[in-house]
């Protein structure tokens, strides 16, 4: 019920019982109610005609990066007298500076401009609505309405700038890269040698095995080409736990962030597969454009849970090119290996890239003998896990989330290199 409405309701009521009973103390007591619904219907707002427009200093920020959101207001109707603006904001978005909520009188054809500053976590938000509501000084008639303009602000997981990650996948494509292709043909490494054949260069020619032979010989070198990538990002909630407000999943986001970085960087067509209530699929593609999808794609990702999806099993190998390269992110649990063993008999390379759970939840516990006694039984079975899948030759990256993420992809690298090289 209205105010409007409840004041006549009652001014009426005062003057049907002051005369009926002939009472001049109520009838006296409708004249200031009256006075008060007059000065309402006057001078209260007829018609708001408002224009909206507001600009965001960025667009695309980073986690908790601070921007400045300015607000223009042009009233092209009449003189309001009081005037509320409440710039409708996300619960997730916190105001640092300034304030998003106003209360001012704007004449006809006046302008009023705020600014005010918000941060927020990762995410996608919608910045479309102001929601305004003008009345009389007396707050008896209110008209509410809601604007709709145009606003949008993307915040984007951090991307970690990694060094080459080496690869390599069975099959390639025809596109020169950084990959070694396993053909031989122009490139950097020796391949072998073949008989010499009309236009190749005198550079090619190996002089020790053409003497030998005594017929000419050329140099082949392996071709370096660049191949299919697919990310596989695990948002099941079951595997990524949260501990002191935080979740181990932003970490995952991270780390799949800084490796579509990496792998577009070095020419390669790499999708996205959010892996967790539900498919959320990128399409594989090429260069700057394809990596402003899969940001855009990890900035809406979230973990839940699902009774289809609850297992590994159920990935759509389908949707990557054969022989082609995966990469899981996921803290693994111990009945994804025989997902991995799959995934490896089918022909695809797989490299697991394991977000550290155990490391992660201690860090929050006390250090007591028993959080330490438990965590190192967990960590036992952990590393049993992970050497068995090593055995089954997935390519193996543990990030303790403490530490930066390329460093962690730099050690696992130089082992792996070292180790060749034994």
């Amino acid at each position: 019920m209205s105010r409007a409405f409840f004041l006549s309701l009652l001014i009426f009521v005062l003057l049907l019982a002051g005369l009926t009973a002939l009472r001049g103390a109520l009838l006296a007591l409708a004249i200031p109610l009256l006075l008060y619904l007059f000065y309402g219907l006057f001078f209260g707002p007829d018609k708001v005609q408002l224009e909206v427009h507001r600009t965001l200093s960025a667009e695309r920020v980073s986690p908790q990066t601070p921007v400045l959101v300015t607000v223009s207001v042009v009233n092209r109707g009449d003189s309001l007298e009081s005037l509320v603006l409440d710039d409708v904001l996300s619960p997730a978005l916190s105001v640092e500076n300034g304030s998003n909520h106003h209360l001012i009188s704007l004449g006809k054809n006046k302008t009023f401009t705020f600014e005010y500053i918000l941060r927020g976590p990762r995410g996608g938000y919608a910045l479309d609505t102001v929601r305004v509501g003008a009345s009389d000084h007396l707050g008896l008639l209110r008209n509410t309405q809601s604007i709709h303009t145009f606003g949008q602000l993307f915040v984007f997981p951090r991307v970690t700038r990694l060094k080459q990650i080496q690869i390599r996948p069975r099959r390639t494509r025809v596109y020169a890269g950084n990959i070694p292709a396993r053909v031989g043909g122009s490139g950097v490494e020796f391949f072998g040698v073949r008989n010499y054949q009309q236009g190749d260069s005198p550079r090619a020619i190996n002089w020790h095995i053409s003497a030998r032979h005594e017929e000419l010989y050329s140099n082949e070198f392996q071709q370096e080409r660049v191949a299919d990538v697919g990310i596989i990002l695990d948002g099941r909630q079951r595997s990524n736990i949260y501990a002191g407000g935080h979740s181990l999943f932003e970490h995952s986001v991270i780390a799949a962030a800084a490796l579509a970085d990496s792998f577009l960087a070095q020419g390669n067509r790499v999708g996205l597969l959010v892996y967790g209530q539900y498919l959320q699929w990128t399409w594989p593609g090429y260069g700057k454009l394809q990596r402003e999808k899969i940001l855009h794609s990890l900035s809406h990702a979230a973990p839940g849970s699902s009774q289809v999806f609850d297992g590994l099993q159920y990935l759509p190998t389908r949707m990557f090119p054969s022989e082609s390269q995966i990469v899981l992110v996921s803290p693994l649990m111990d009945d994804d290996y025989l997902t991995l063993v799959r995934l490896r008999a089918r022909g695809y390379q797989v490299m697991a890239v394991s977000p550290d759970p155990v490391a992660f939840e201690e860090s929050f516990l006390p250090r007591q003998p028993e959080v330490r006694l438990a965590a190192r039984v967990v960590r036992i079975e952990r590393e049993l896990m992970l050497k068995k899948i090593q055995r089954a030759g997935v390519q193996l990256i543990e990030w303790n989330v403490a530490q930066p993420f390329d460093q962690a992809t730099r050690r696992a690298f130089g082992q792996r290199i070292q180790g060749s090289r034994l």
